[in-house]
């Protein structure tokens, strides 16, 4: 297991060595430490729960022309040159087919302990203080708006609609980031969000006193 997750790690690293920022190895690090620390109590198949931390985003789609099969195809061929069972490399292309937020606005008709802790993990990296700079850090790199009072967040949206939002980075808090508390699927997943969740609100208040003007919340 060892000589087999050291080839991960190296494979990972070599292929998103010129990733986004807030979607490079060292957030593959942070979910992968989220999800070993997550499974220490969820008992889930470490093996599985391992590599689907490390080859969560190997091609993420929103990198690729919106492909959402190339993630999983990438993940396969990689595991497949490692010789592991089919079994195993099918349920890790599940989990990074499952995995996102945007996933889980469409069907989702596959489940697992090892999707739970793997999910769980990098959504803990979507909020609190590395949240919120990933969150302005991809913002900045689709050349978003920070904030446009005149728009306000869409809540409720569709798998299509999420997809092609162009709104300004500070809508989406309240379209994803504050929604993913409520959404944790396990124990300990759910008692770190609830601090980074906090961290958050204070954040916001604090924006928007400097804005001065409300916030959502008192829209």
């Amino acid at each position: 297991m060892t000589d087999i997750l050291e080839k991960t790690i190296r494979f990972v690293k070599e292929t998103l060595a010129n990733a986004e920022k807030g979607h490079d190895w060292f957030h593959i690090e942070r979910v992968y430490h989220n999800a070993l620390l997550i499974n220490t109590t969820e008992k889930g198949d470490g093996l599985i729960v391992a590599l689907a931390a490390l080859l969560h985003d190997i091609a993420d789609p929103k990198f690729n022309e919106g492909d959402e099969e190339i993630g999983p195809a990438t993940a396969g061929n990689f595991l497949t040159g490692l010789g592991l069972p089919e079994e195993t490399i099918v349920h890790v292309q599940q989990i990074i087919r499952n995995l996102s937020f945007k996933a889980s606005l469409g069907t989702i008709d596959f489940h697992s302990a090892e999707l739970d802790i793997v999910q769980d993990a990098d959504r803990l990296d979507a909020i609190g203080a590395i949240g919120i700079a990933r969150a302005f850090m991809y913002g900045g790199y689709k050349n978003r708006l920070l904030y446009d009072p005149e728009i306000a967040p869409r809540l409720n949206q569709t798998k299509e609609e999420y997809k092609n939002t162009t709104a300004p980075t500070i809508n989406h808090f309240y379209e994803k980031l504050l929604l993913l508390k409520d959404l944790m699927k396990t124990v300990k997943g759910r008692a770190i969000a609830e601090q980074r969740h906090t961290f958050m609100e204070s954040y916001l208040e604090q924006f928007f006193m400097e804005t001065g003007r409300p916030g959502w919340k008192d829209h």
